[in-house]
C-alpha cells in the first residue's frame, strides 16, 4: 500500500464538541502533533487547521477539517489537490461505532457505513480507495440514539481507553507513514482488542 502523506482527522470545530466520542478523530491527530512538536494552524484555503511534519526523513501533513464533519471531504480534498496527494496517500482517521473503546483498526477502502465525514471523503475524493484509521467509540444499542451517542463526552473510562488505543495507534505510524501498512495492521490489530 502506498505511504502516507496527509493524516485527517475528522471531527467538529469549536469548543461545544471538543470532548464529544464524534472527535476521536481529532484527538489522533493532535496526540500525533504533540510527539512531533508540531503546532496547527488556521489554513483557510484547505478550509481547516494543518499542521506539517518534516523531520527524520518524514514528510507528512496532519489536517483538521473545520468545516463540520458532514463537509469534511471539501477540506481533504483541497489539501490533497493543492499537494498533489493521492486518495491513497491519505489515512482518514475517525470514530468507529462497530468497534468497542480501546480498539483501533486500520482499513483500506470500504464504504462510509453511515459515516457522514466518511461519506463527504468518498463524495469529495471521488473514490472510497484512501486509508482509514477506527478508533472505536462503543454503539448505545439502538441506532435512533447515535445521533446524541456521538455528540456526548464518553465516560472517564472510555476516554483512557480510546486514548490508550490513540497511543497505541500513534506507535505503528512509522510503519504507515513508509508503505509498510501490513505491518502496521498486525502490530495495532494485536496490541489493541
Amino acid at each position: 500500500m502506498s505511504s502516507v502523506k496527509l493524516i485527517v482527522g475528522l471531527g467538529n470545530p469549536g469548543t461545544k464538541y471538543e470532548q464529544t466520542r464524534h472527535n476521536a478523530g481529532f484527538w489522533f491527530v493532535e496526540e500525533v502533533a504533540r510527539q512531533f512538536g508540531v503546532q496547527f494552524r488556521p489554513e483557510t484555503k484547505f478550509l481547516g487547521e494543518a499542521a506539517r511534519v518534516q523531520q527524520n526523513g518524514l514528510d507528512f501533513w496532519l489536517l483538521k477539517p473545520t468545516t463540520f464533519m458532514n463537509r469534511s471531504g471539501q477540506s481533504i480534498q483541497a489539501l490533497a489537490k493543492f499537494y498533489k496527494i493521492t486518495p491513497e496517500e491519505i489515512l482518514v482517521v475517525h470514530d468507529e461505532l462497530d468497534l468497542p473503546p480501546g480498539v483501533a483498526r486500520l482499513k483500506q477502502g470500504g464504504g462510509h457505513g453511515g459515516h457522514n465525514g466518511l461519506r463527504d471523503t468518498i463524495a469529495a475524493l471521488g473514490t472510497k480507495e484512501y486509508q482509514r484509521l477506527r478508533l472505536g467509540i462503543g454503539h448505545p444499542g439502538d441506532k435512533s440514539q447515535v445521533v446524541d451517542f456521538v455528540l456526548k463526552a464518553p465516560s472517564k473510562t472510555e476516554y483512557q481507553q480510546i486514548d490508550e488505543a490513540i497511543y497505541q495507534a500513534t506507535r505503528v505510524l512509522p510503519d504507515l507513514l513508509s508503505g509498510n501498512t501490513e505491518k502496521a495492521m498486525n502490530q495495532l490489530h494485536t496490541e489493541t482488542k
